[in-house]
């Protein structure tokens, strides 16, 4: 979930459309790579429209974990992260609809549930606790700045509500200190907590 020194981790339009122009960056701000923005939306479109040759088709989460290079001149990113978060909403319905019409719409519910349990099970940890710690000379997510934002979600499902938009929870950023949180172990609980936004909207 946090940006990388070289990749950054992004964020097609309307009823599922995909555009592939976009506003450049400009002055000194990086942009997205404008030739891997649009080779990727051109495989989502032939997903999206049934003419994807690769046989398994796009999913919700390989949109969630796409990251592309960035550099000067390239598309302006928050043009591109607005309209993958539709494409990623997309798909995500898509793969639901399709989940419930082969084992019903209570199956479904149970899966989510299951994945509600993990993710507060999770959260419900100790602060300093919550997830593996990088080893002595590793670095990883902040430690205090991982247990506020999780505090933070905490205190929705205490008001049974799920206030965030999915964006906030991919787009949040951590910085790094000496044996931090294990960044996978970061961004696979957010990962369930956004499916869980999505899940329930």
């Amino acid at each position: 979930m946090a940006a990388h020194s070289q990749q950054v981790r992004r964020r097609t339009g309307q009823n599922g459309a995909v555009h592939n122009s976009f506003p450049l960056a400009t002055g000194t701000q990086p942009g997205y790579a404008p030739e891997q923005v649009d080779e990727f939306l051109g495989r989502a479109r032939a997903s999206y429209e049934g003419a994807d040759t690769a046989g398994s088709g796009m999913t919700a989460e390989e949109v969630r974990q796409t990251a592309f290079p960035v550099k000067r001149g390239g598309y302006a990113t928050r043009y591109v992260d607005a309209a993958l978060d539709r494409l990623e909403e997309v798909f995500f319905e898509r793969e639901r609809r399709a989940k419930v019409r082969a084992a019903g719409e209570e199956a479904w519910w149970d899966e989510t549930r299951a994945l509600l349990s993990d993710v507060r099970g999770r959260i419900q940890r100790p602060r300093g606790s919550r997830f593996r710690r990088r080893g002595v000379f590793a670095t990883g997510y902040r430690r205090s700045q991982v247990d506020a934002f999780l505090d933070r979600v905490a205190e929705m499902f205490e008001r049974r509500e799920l206030g965030l938009k999915p964006a906030e929870v991919r787009d949040v950023v951590f910085h790094s200190q000496w044996r931090g949180y294990d960044e996978d172990q970061v961004d696979a609980l957010l990962d369930g907590v956004v499916e869980l936004i999505l899940s329930t909207r």
